[in-house]
């Protein structure tokens, strides 16, 4: 998200860390084995759950920082028509994409710091990231099917294979 954090690590060809969206701890998960999800070293809770991960801002960085998969992330606030009208939409979206793709959820209510650090001006803006870097964004709303589209593109246009 800064500059004043640490460069994510380098990529490995082998094996992927990987976040637990219950717990926090990263696990590592053989590369061939992505499809077939995993389960937490840790809380034993599914690495992928088929639904957004709510994230706070230290999480959010946590995420960046370790995992090997991409994620989207839509920062929304409770109160935002278009927010709450999508988040259908964007779950939808998490049980298409998982394993390849994490999404989040970041509430710029409760992470307005977060929010202001990431630039973001409207919303919902979704932001996708890969490697600790910003790929793409988007501001508004999208129904699940463009949601997916366009985060295929983007990755594929980032040269990041699923």
């Amino acid at each position: 998200m800064s500059d004043n954090h640490p460069a994510p690590h380098p990529p490995r060809a082998d094996r992927l860390h990987l976040v637990c969206p219950s717990c926090g701890t990263t696990n590592r998960l053989p590369r061939d084995r992505l499809d077939s999800g995993g389960h937490c070293g840790s809380c034993k809770a599914p690495l992928f759950q088929g639904r957004p991960v709510d994230l706070t801002a230290a999480a959010l960085v946590h995420h960046l920082k370790v995992d090997d998969i991409p994620l989207l992330l839509d920062v929304w606030a409770p109160w935002c028509g278009p927010c709450r009208a999508m988040a259908p939409d964007f779950a939808r979206a998490a049980a298409e994409l998982e394993p390849h793709v994490r999404l989040g959820k970041l509430d710029s209510d409760a992470e307005p710091a977060a929010a202001q650090q990431l630039g973001i001006r409207s919303i919902p803006t979704l932001v996708l990231f890969h490697g600790g870097r910003e790929l793409a964004r988007s501001s508004g709303a999208l129904p699940a099917a463009h949601l997916i589209a366009w985060t295929r593109q983007e990755l594929s246009r980032a040269g990041v294979t699923l």
